[in-house]
C-alpha cells in the first residue's frame, strides 16, 4: 500500500463511518488501520468535532463539519487530479 497523507487517511475514516454509524472494528477494516491508528485519528475527529462517539450503541457517527470536509477534500481532490492531467 502506499503512502497516504493525513487528509486522506481522515477522509478514508469519515467516508467508512458513511451516512449511519460504524463500530471501532469496521472503520479499522474499511480504512485500512491498525488498532493504534485508528484510536490516534478517531480522538482527533472527535476533538476537532468531526466524529462523535455513542456510548449506548458504542458506534460512531458523522457531524455536519465531517460532511463539509468530505465535500472540500473531493474538491480539492478533482481540482489536483483535473491540474496533474494538463501537466502531462
Amino acid at each position: 500500500m502506499k503512502y497516504r497523507s493525513r487528509p486522506e487517511i481522515i477522509d478514508s475514516i469519515l467516508r467508512s463511518i458513511g451516512s449511519g454509524e460504524a463500530t471501532r472494528t469496521r472503520i479499522m477494516y474499511r480504512a485500512y488501520l491498525s488498532y493504534a491508528k485508528a484510536n490516534e485519528y478517531l480522538e482527533l475527529l472527535q476533538k476537532r468535532q468531526l466524529i462523535e462517539f455513542s456510548p449506548q450503541t458504542r458506534k460512531f457517527q458523522l457531524t455536519e463539519r465531517a460532511l463539509e470536509y468530505m465535500n472540500a477534500y473531493r474538491e480539492i481532490s478533482l481540482l489536483l487530479l483535473s491540474v496533474d492531467s494538463v501537466a502531462q
